[in-house]
Formats: structure tokens, sequence, C-alpha cells
């Protein structure tokens, strides 16, 4: 059955579980996160696709279900799954995206990695997603491309079906010319991308960096420019933009250029923060931390997250203010990404050493500074830390958006704690009211998390209420909205196009 709108991402939409042998796939234990999001779209719209890569050992074994149908909460809707060998997947998502792409999409040249990129292999593997997707979609459907380690398929997709309307969404920054040319590639993923009707982003000073080196490559007029929304000016921080392109023109073609922050699920947040046993667990970590204050830090284990930039700031804030020994405490979760990829090994292994010196330097019988966790911690129960921290610390190099910070704000419905986050994530230009700092400082990056300690309460709950009300206005569902409306651009430049509702 055709599809009106098809999803296209690495990811499949539910989670593969073994059980007694038996391979099943459950729906996604939490409604908060992208693929959940994502699948609330096809609720809007009579049929709809989703294309992913699965592992296969023999990707030509005629047994291989490539296209299955999954009914679940969300509604019936089609899966489209590509056969890819441990070695194809290898060479195009650990390879091409994580050691060339991803640096250079966060400003770490000195990362980038060219010398074992196979091209031919992410040409073929995005061959393989624009081909699913022009099978599943209807006639002028809607294909909805997400993120990096897709970027060629718009321009294949194009070729197979000029009808389709196609929306792409980074999930990641998006760098400048200067540093985005450094890919010997650029020219080509440019061009496929120029290919879209609406080209989106988490935040003005990416949409500009793509329009910029999209000039730097090719003949692109630009058609339309606006002042950014208040909302999303703050004074200060390095990735504030005053105006930003939204419309531009390559050989004729119009595409329309979205600056929307995704959001989380506040609704679901909030309703796990109202739980009894939430409320239980927050009285347990208190009663544990005593008079202590607890930091919080959740993040993933990857150079652009600055774990260990954090935890060398915890140190020089307990030499240089020996009051505080003792009275407070780091919770550094850091979730391991990889650690069959060296560079990610790396970090774990720097992280690890880090926490154990200054918990060697520092911790007594009785108090151990940080408590290290390299594991994910269930997301009910994250609930209760964020509700329990007295300082969330968020401060990464690099980060296309992050929702650790908006979940901690989601979470505190007793308007109290402090965030502290880092002007180079993405959602610093919306959260204002937090301590902002910069994570290349070290005078900056110590007085930031000794400003949050010594806060008072009246500050701590006007800040928090500035926070709250930003991340209620642009939550999940109001990303949600405006993806809905530069679908409806899109149809408007395609006549006769149908427009899903989501």
């Amino acid at each position: 059955m055709s599809s009106d709108l098809v999803i296209v991402y690495h990811r499949q939409p539910y989670e593969e579980v073994v059980e007694n042998g038996e391979t099943k796939l459950k729906e996604n234990a939490s409604p908060n996160g992208i693929v959940p999001t994502l699948k609330s779209f096809f609720g809007g719209v009579e049929h709809g696709a989703w294309v992913a890569w699965k592992l296969a050992e023999d990707p030509k074994n005629p047994d291989f279900e490539r296209v299955i149908e999954i009914s679940d909460s969300y509604g019936d809707y089609s899966v489209s799954r590509l056969p890819l060998t441990q070695s194809q997947v290898s060479e195009f998502y650990h390879i091409t995206s994580k050691e060339a792409f991803w640096p250079i999409l966060h400003n770490f040249r000195e990362r980038y990695n060219y010398d074992p990129v196979d091209w031919p292999n992410f040409r073929e593997v995005n061959w393989a997603f624009a081909e699913a997707a022009a099978a599943e979609a209807a006639e002028g459907a809607v294909v909805w491309v997400h993120d990096y380690n897709l970027w060629l398929v718009p321009g294949y997709l194009r070729q197979l079906r000029p009808d389709v309307r196609i929306s792409f969404f980074h999930h990641t920054p998006f760098p400048g010319a200067d540093m985005f040319n450094v890919l010997p590639w650029r020219k080509e993923i440019v061009q496929s991308l120029l290919c879209c009707d609406v080209v989106g982003f988490h935040i003005p000073r990416y949409a500009s960096n793509f329009v910029s080196v999209a000039r730097s490559l090719h003949d692109v007029d630009v058609f339309d420019r606006v002042r950014v929304d208040d909302d999303f000016i703050s004074e200060g921080t390095a990735l504030t933009e005053r105006t930003v392109p939204t419309k531009i023109v390559h050989e004729g073609r119009t595409v329309h250029i979205s600056s929307a922050p995704v959001g989380v699920d506040v609704d679901y947040i909030g309703k796990q923060a109202a739980l009894e046993q939430t409320a239980e667990k927050v009285a347990h970590i208190k009663e544990e931390m005593g008079d202590r204050k607890l930091i919080l830090s959740v993040g993933r284990t990857d150079y652009t997250k600055g774990g260990t930039v954090q935890l060398e700031s915890f140190g020089r804030l307990l030499d240089a203010h020996p009051e505080l020994r003792g009275k407070v405490r780091l919770m550094h979760v850091s979730v391991s990404a990889n650690r069959n990829m060296t560079a990610y090994a790396e970090v774990q292994d720097a992280i690890e050493q880090a926490a154990g010196r200054i918990n060697g330097k520092f911790g007594t019988f009785d108090w151990t500074p940080i408590t290290l966790i390299s594991r994910a911690v269930p997301f009910t129960e994250l609930i209760a830390y964020y509700q329990a921290a007295d300082v969330c610390w968020i401060t990464p190099l690099a980060d296309g958006m992050n929702l650790v910070c908006k979940e901690f704000a989601a979470a505190r419905e007793d308007e109290d704690g402090v965030l502290v986050l880092s002007e180079f994530a993405g959602a610093a230009v919306e959260l204002g009211s937090a301590v902002i700092t910069n994570p290349y400082s070290h005078r900056s990056m110590d007085s930031a998390i000794l400003q949050a300690l010594n806060m008072e309460k009246a500050e701590r709950q006007d800040r928090m209420r500035q926070l709250r009300k930003v991340v209620n206005k642009y939550d999940i569902r109001a990303w949600g909205r405006e993806q809905q409306r530069m679908f409806e651009l899109a149809g408007e430049l395609r006549k006769g196009a149908k427009k899903p509702a989501a």
C-alpha cells in the first residue's frame, strides 16, 4: 500500500528484543524521544511508511522480510528494512558518518579522518534508502529524511520520484563553510540537499551556515531573510543570530529553510514527575544526600560532550574551595556510545581516569566527590534525579540541541534548581535564563558552577520559571506543528501534491 508520508531514518521504529530465543518487536519503552515523536506523524495520514536499515548476515537471503507491517499505539504503518552487512554498517555509519562527518559537523577538525572512508559504499547505502522510499511513496507524498548519514538520499530520490515532496531535518549542528568544505565530497552532498523542498535545522545559526556553504559551492540566491524571533535571541551566547534566510533558489528550484528547535514531551515528563513512586525515589535520594548538594550531569561518552573538561572544573572547584569538600557531590552519567570505536574508548578512559584522580585526591571514608555512571539510567529514574538535583550541569563543547537541559526544566514542577548550560549547545539560544558558561574557559566554567551552588532561592525560582515557560512553549508538539507547516509550504510549490496532516 502506497504511503502519504515516508520517514527515512537509520534506526528502526521499535526495539528488537530476544525472548526465549525468539526475536520480538516491541514498542519503544518511553514515548519521550525522537523515534516516538516521528511515529506520531503517522496518526494524521491514511497510511505511512518508515525506512531503516537492519543488520543481515546475507542481504541476498530470500527469506529476509524487507517490508513488514506494524500495528502499535501510533497506528498501522509499513517498515521497509534494508539488509546491510556488518561491513556495510561499519563503513557507512561508524567510519564515514562518525569518523569523517561527525567531527566536521561539531568543529573538531583535528579528529577528522578521511583515509578509511569508502565513499562508494556510502553512495550505495544512500541509494538503497532512496529506492526504498521511492517504492513506498504515493503520488505527491512527503518523504521526510533525517540526519547527516542520509545526505545523498534527497538527490537520488529526486531522480527516482520527481513528484514527491522532500523534507530533510538535521539533528546535529551545521558548521560554516570554512569547516564544512574540509569534506572532499562537499559539492555532491550540498547538491543533494538542494534537491529538497525543505531543509530544516534546530536553530538559525545552523540554517545560516548551510546557506553560506551552499552559496560557496553553487549558484544560490537568497530570496527571503527574516529577523529571528526574540525567543531565540539570547544575548551573549555564541550561537545567537539576528536574521536568518528562509528561502533560497537554485537552478529554478525553491528550497525552504526551516529553523525549529526540537523540544521534549512536557506532558509525559510532568506525568512521570507527579507519580508517587517518583516522589518516593526523590525522598530516598535526598535522604541519602543529607545536607550535601547534588550536581547532576547527563550525556553520552563523546568528545563533543566535554566530559573531562567538566570533571577537571569540578576538581579545580574542590581545590580552590576547601569548604565545599564533603558538602557537594557530582553524579556524572556518561553513557558509552560505542566502545568498539577507538575515539569513544579513549574518551571513556579519560573520564574514568579524571574521576579516579579527583576521588583519590579529595575523597574520604564517608564522602566520594564523584559518582560515575557509565550505563543508561531508566528515564523514570532519571526524572527523580532531575527533581532531587540542586544543579544540572550541561556543558558540551558542541551540541546540535541537547534535550537533557529541557528535560530537567520540565521535571522541576517545584520551580527550583539551577541549570548551568554551555553556550555551544543549540538549546542555549532558547534557555537564556540558565547560567550560561563557556566550556573552553576555566574561569567561566569554575565561576558558573560556583554561582549555581551559591544562588539564593528567589533567583533560582525566577530563573526556573523562565526556563519552564520556554520549554513548555517550544515542546515536541510545537516542533511537530512547525514541521507540518513546512510540509504544506512544500506542497504549495508542487501543484496537485497531496498534503498529509500530522
